[in-house]
């Protein structure tokens, strides 16, 4: 399978496939190497801004879209965020009519 990668855009052998549907995809499967970069990168490409409330918040971090916010924990040690998570990464979407 070929593939070249472009301002977002993933050519799969002739098809488009956008890196927010890719990830989206990736997501909604539930994998338990989902990295918290993907899921920053994923809610930004859905419109949310991410903020962290200063030197004293630790890991807590915000996604914020239109009036709402998101909160969740960087993972640490580990890169990869854990399932209930992605969970609620999913309903959050969901509940934003983004899936």
């Amino acid at each position: 399978m070929h593939f070249v990668i472009g301002w977002g855009i993933i050519y799969l052998g002739g098809g488009l496939v956008s890196k927010k549907d890719k990830l989206l995809k990736w997501l909604l499967s539930q994998p338990k190497d989902f990295t918290f970069d993907e899921t920053k990168n994923l809610l930004e490409l859905c419109g949310y801004v991410m903020s962290n409330s200063g030197k004293t918040s630790g890991s807590r971090v915000s996604f914020t879209r239109v009036l709402k916010i998101f909160h969740m924990h960087k993972p640490h040690p580990k890169k990869e965020i854990l399932g209930y998570q992605i969970n609620e990464i999913i309903k959050e979407l969901q509940q934003e009519e983004l899936l």
